[in-house]
């Protein structure tokens, strides 16, 4: 099976606040494209809470009738979530 990736980084900041602009334009973007592949994955390293994403994908018109949110997958540093679990968030 051959198959090619492409790879986009928004390097503007963090995907919670100043990108999600940038987010919007870009899935915008790759809507003429959206026949050329299955998925997208949104990395979103050192972001702990999905609903930012969660709320720009549900709040734009565009993006809704475009593309869905399958599913949200969550990874949690084991060594050291001990330390995090009883933490009150502000």
């Amino acid at each position: 099976m051959k198959s090619t990736e492409d790879i986009i980084t928004m390097d503007n900041g963090c995907v919670c606040c100043t990108v999600r602009g940038d987010l919007v334009r870009t899935f915008g973007e790759l809507i003429a494209r959206r026949r050329e592949f299955d998925c997208i994955i949104i990395e979103t390293t050192g972001l702990a809470d999905p609903a930012p994403i969660l709320y720009t994908f549900n709040s734009n018109s565009l993006l809704q009738d475009n593309y869905h949110i399958d599913s949200i997958v969550c990874l949690v540093d084991s060594k050291h979530v001990h330390h995090h679990l009883d933490e009150i968030k502000p």
